[in-house]
């Protein structure tokens, strides 16, 4: 009797510590670029030169300005809302949106091609026609709607502005303020708009060749989504001494009361 007593708190202790043990998140699944097939010294040195910039696509929104001392670069302003020209729905309710056929049309000059050009491409272009109406002149084009989607196990997911040319994939990441301890890692996914319609592409950020992959960079648009891991509503992200000993305890107690 004593035996077949000891035999059960043994089987029911082995199995609540492996459904336990089972449940936390290994540290494996937790850190960045791992090199599941290479020693970590047998590579250090990534280069990941970004051979392409973004080309205007129809629907984009460009904030183009024309700096000059000359007081007749007024008349290729547009005169709108200046009092929030600064927030993101001024600087958008101020630009110039590419109409369905690849045009800008722009004061005095007229209709602008920008279709499939970059923003540097798009930047002379017009200061070669600015060029003819006025001198010592400085055009500026950026890109308005710079917006990225970061979706599933990130700490504060949501869609993001992005103020500036170029921003990889962990700056992205830093902006949603990391992955969650649930994330998995080696189980995200890219999705991109191209001419070809829409692409998605898997990236596993256990990986440390992601930073010389062509996703390294982000694109206007990209939506990043990462998968929970399996079992997520039952996973810890800590390992639970406290629950392990209580209901071990509570087991115990409860063995020798029925007994």
């Amino acid at each position: 009797m004593k035996f077949k007593s000891f035999l059960l708190k043994s089987g029911l202790l082995i199995i609540l510590t492996g459904l336990l043990l089972a449940s936390c998140v290994p540290m494996r699944r937790i850190h960045y670029m791992q090199d599941m097939d290479k020693p970590q010294t047998e590579k250090s040195d990534f280069i990941n030169p970004r051979t392409y910039d973004y080309t205007i696509h129809p629907g984009d929104n460009l904030y183009i300005k024309i700096n000059s001392l000359d007081q007749k670069s007024n008349y290729f302003e547009d005169f709108g809302n200046y009092s929030n020209y600064y927030t993101e729905s001024g600087i958008y309710l101020n630009s110039y949106t590419v109409s369905d056929s690849g045009y800008v049309e722009f004061p005095l000059i007229g209709k602008v091609m920008v279709i499939n050009l970059t923003l540097d491409e798009i930047r002379k272009a017009l200061q070669e026609k600015v060029n003819e109406y006025l001198k010592n002149t400085v055009v500026i084009v950026k890109l308005a709607n710079f917006r990225i989607s970061m979706l599933g196990e990130f700490k504060n997911p949501g869609k993001y502005v992005v103020y500036q040319d170029k921003i990889t994939l962990f700056e992205a990441i830093a902006m949603a303020g990391d992955l969650s301890d649930f994330a998995r890692k080696n189980r995200s996914l890219l999705i991109r708009q191209t001419e070809d319609g829409t692409k998605s592409y898997r990236i596993n950020l256990n990986d440390r060749n992601i930073l010389e992959s062509d996703l390294y960079y982000l694109m206007p648009n990209d939506i990043v989504y990462v998968e929970p891991v399996r079992g997520k509503q039952f996973a810890f992200k800590e390992f639970p001494y406290v629950l392990i000993f209580t209901t071990i305890t509570t087991t115990l107690l409860l063995i020798e009361y029925f007994k």
